[in-house]
């Protein structure tokens, strides 16, 4: 049985960390943890994952099944997520038994583009201009006020590019529609961007504040490619950027990790584009370039520890490695790994798809323009032949 903690106690080394959600977000906070002596507990689905390789305890079941929800609630400290697409019903079993955080409001929110969308509208935060859609005569008037090109996005379940569909005339309208098959959706008029940014921040149980700073994301197909940090912006983007983050984090009140993703224009003009509560694939350079990771930011949050420092120890760049890298038998492991700057990390999934995150690469350097060659040549690495 878990011990009952007050609201204000913190969660000390030796508790018991609960994980919703087993990917590999979970398989690096558990590292963080264990390096701190906090033991892992983690419940999704799946057996054999990413977190439960690293977890004291794996336990397999659905998130809607409430009743393992409250028993693996029961048996640790503090629950958190690596994955957000979890019910709200899921988050308020866990919360009879131990603190959720952040909590199961901010995961209602974020996890659903309409409610996140409205919350940052009518909290005065910049957001590209939207519309909701429920059918396809609602998504022709749309297109007729935003006009093309726009993006269509179902309101729930998508990440990576999923669940969403650029329409670039209004005679596309019915086939976008009927893609998406959903009876719910947003359509956002088009932006067109300079470059994609993110800040990474943490807001402490007490209130307190810190961030990874302005880091610029670059994506293929969707998912993100490469991350440089910093982000070569001005310094009134960088403050403009990091204030909007603090804010956002302090209106949902965020006990946490929550990524802020960023349209940034020709104009420096920032719009938000999606929030994610918990570390981020942005993010993943803190591990190696960072005093404190994200992952490890997770811990102290959810745990009631002071914020760790976020300084950056050299500039850094991550690049991702997918599972299309496996199309031409095992990667060249030590190819990539001759390059001294370089770290490489993998998440221990078996079964490499197309498109799917199976790890990636770090690489630190004197400048960020060095970093990212760096890091995108060892990714090149993997793909030579022979030793």
């Amino acid at each position: 049985m878990t011990r009952r903690l007050s609201i204000g106690s913190p969660i000390l080394p030796g508790a018991t960390l609960g994980v919703l959600g087993s990917g590999q977000l979970g398989r690096m906070f558990a590292i963080a943890a264990r390096r701190m002596g906090y033991r892992v507990h983690t419940l999704s689905p799946d057996d054999d994952t990413p977190t439960g390789q690293i977890a004291d305890l794996e336990i397999k079941a659905a998130y809607d099944d409430l009743d393992a929800v409250r028993e693996f609630a029961r048996n640790v400290d503090v629950v958190t997520f690596e994955f957000e697409n979890v019910s709200s019903a899921a988050t308020d079993a866990a919360e009879q038994f131990a603190p959720v955080r952040p909590a199961g409001g901010v995961l209602h929110t974020t996890q659903h583009r309409l409610r996140e969308k409205t919350f940052l509208s009518a909290s005065g935060f910049p957001v590209t201009p939207n519309e909701t859609v429920r059918s396809l005569d609602e998504l022709q008037a749309a297109l007729g006020r935003l006009g093309t090109p726009a993006v269509l996005k179902t309101a729930g379940w998508g990440y990576d590019g999923k669940g969403q569909s650029k329409i670039e005339s209004v005679a596309q309208a019915e086939a976008a529609w009927q893609k998406l098959n959903t009876s719910e959706a947003i359509l956002e008029a088009w932006v067109p961007f300079r470059m994609e940014v993110s800040v990474v921040a943490a807001r402490g149980l007490d209130g307190s504040y810190a961030d990874f700073g302005v880091v610029a994301n670059s994506h293929r197909n969707h998912i993100l490619d490469l991350t440089v940090a910093p982000a070569d912006v001005s310094e009134k983007v960088r403050r403009d950027a990091t204030e909007i983050a603090r804010a956002i984090l302090e209106k949902l009140q965020v006990v946490g990790v929550l990524c802020v993703e960023f349209f940034l224009t020709h104009d420096d003009e920032l719009l938000v584009n999606e929030l994610a509560p918990r570390p981020h694939n942005s993010g993943h350079f803190s591990f190696d370039a960072c005093l404190t990771s994200q992952f490890e930011q997770q811990l102290r949050a959810i745990c009631g520890l002071p914020l760790g420092s976020t300084e950056l120890l050299r500039p850094a760049a991550m690049s991702n490695l997918l599972g299309d890298l496996w199309s031409g038998g095992e990667p060249n492991w030590a190819a990539a790994c001759r390059f001294p700057n370089v770290k490489l990390h993998l998440y221990g999934k078996s079964d490499a798809r197309p498109g799917r995150k199976m790890g990636h690469i770090t690489a630190l350097a004197d400048t960020p323009a060095d970093a990212a060659r760096a890091a995108l040549a060892a990714r090149d690495a993997l793909l030579q032949q022979g030793l």
